[in-house]
C-alpha cells in the first residue's frame, strides 16, 4: 500500500516557510525574510501542523523550538525543494545556464572571506540565488546533522558525522595587541609572557577557542582570560579599546581590517590550522553545488591563499 502522507504535507509554499520559520528561528523573522505578513506565517504553519496532525515547534522561554516530527518535516521539505532545484537546474544546464539555489551554512570566523569566495563564482553564474547561514560551531553542526545546506565550512569538522570534506584554505591564528601595548616593541615574546596580560577568549564552543585552550594546555599554561566575547568583530574593538589581547584567525585581519592592531611576534606562533568544506555523504550534490566546488578547488582556493599570503606580508 502506498504511502498518503503527501497528500497531507501542504503545499510547496508551505515548505518554504516551513523552512524560513526554521532557519530564521521565529516567525517574525521569517515573514520579514519572505516578505509576508506574521499572521500569514503563523496561519500556513497551524494547516501545515494540522494536516500532519502533530505541533511541529513549541516555545520553551520565548524561544521556538521545534518538535522531533517539525524537524523530519524540515529534512522532507529540504529534500522536495531540493528536487524541483535540481530539475530547474538540469533544464538550465541543457539552456547552457544553471540557475537554482546554493546553501551555505558557516561558522562565524569564515564570514569574512567567503563572500570574497562567492563574489567571483556570481559573475560566472549569475542567475544563482545565495542563501549563506552564518552561525556559531553548534548551530552550524546542527544544521548539517539535519543537511539543511550543499556545504558547510569549518576550520576543526566534527568527527562523528558521515561527510565529505576538502581541505581548501589555511587558518593560522596569531596573537594581537593594540599598537601602542609594550609587548608590540619586543622583537621575540614567549606563549608564557601572554600570560602576564589580560586575555580575551572566545565562547565556549568555538573553534578558535578549542585550538586556543589546546595550545596553552599542550605547553602547560593557563591565560588570563579577562573576557569572554561570542564575536570576532567585538574581540578586536576590545583589543582597539586596551582591554586585553588575544589569539585570533589571521582572516580576520586580511579581510575584516587591522587598523590600530599589530600582531605579536609569538614563538610557539601561529597556531597551524585550516579551512574545510563539508557536505553529507548521503546527499545528492545539485548541478549548482558541483559547479561550486569545482570553483573552490581552483580559482576560489588560489584567491584566497593569496590574498592571506600578501596580508602576512604587510
Amino acid at each position: 500500500m502506498k504511502s498518503r502522507i503527501h497528500a497531507h504535507v501542504g503545499t510547496m509554499r508551505q515548505l518554504e516557510i516551513l523552512l524560513a520559520v526554521h532557519d530564521q528561528g521565529s516567525i517574525n523573522e521569517a515573514a520579514k525574510a519572505l516578505f509576508l505578513t506574521q499572521p500569514t506565517v503563523s496561519i500556513q504553519m497551524r494547516k501545515l501542523s494540522d494536516a500532519i496532525g502533530e505541533p511541529l515547534y513549541t516555545f520553551v522561554n520565548r524561544l521556538l523550538i521545534f518538535t522531533d516530527v517539525g524537524l523530519e518535516l524540515v529534512k522532507t521539505a529540504v529534500e522536495v525543494l531540493d528536487s524541483f532545484a535540481r530539475l530547474d537546474m538540469t533544464l538550465g544546464n541543457i539552456r547552457k545556464t544553471k540557475p537554482g539555489t546554493l546553501r551555505l551554512a558557516v561558522v562565524t570566523t569564515s564570514k569574512y572571506f567567503i563572500p570574497h569566495l562567492l563574489g567571483p563564482f556570481c559573475e560566472q553564474f549569475p542567475d544563482v540565488d545565495i542563501q549563506l547561514n552564518i552561525g556559531n560551531r553548534e548551530k552550524t553542526i546542527e544544521r548539517m546533522k539535519q543537511g539543511i545546506d550543499d556545504f558547510y565550512v569549518f576550520s576543526h569538522p566534527p568527527q562523528d558525522i558521515d561527510v565529505q570534506s576538502l581541505e581548501f584554505l589555511d587558518n593560522p591564528l596569531v596573537a594581537i595587541a593594540h599598537q601602542d601595548h609594550p609587548l608590540g616593541k619586543r622583537k621575540s615574546i614567549s606563549l608564557a609572557d601572554l600570560c602576564d596580560e589580560p586575555f580575551l577568549m572566545r565562547e565556549k564552543g568555538s573553534g578558535t577557542r578549542y585550538a586556543i585552550e589546546e595550545l596553552f594546555k599542550k605547553h602547560d599554561l593557563k591565560p588570563n582570560i579577562k573576557m569572554t566575547i561570542e564575536s570576532n568583530e567585538a574581540i578586536k574593538h576590545a583589543v582597539m579599546s586596551k582591554l586585553g589581547i588575544t589569539i585570533i584567525s589571521a582572516h580576520t585581519l586580511t579581510y575584516g581590517g587591522q587598523s590600530g592592531l599589530i600582531r605579536l611576534p609569538v614563538k610557539e606562533l601561529p597556531i597551524d590550522s585550516h579551512w574545510f568544506f563539508l557536505w553529507p555523504t548521503s546527499k545528492r550534490p545539485t548541478l549548482i553545488a558541483s559547479a561550486f566546488l569545482k570553483h573552490i578547488e581552483t580559482n576560489g582556493r588560489k584567491l584566497l591563499q593569496n590574498e592571506l599570503d600578501r596580508s602576512a606580508l604587510d
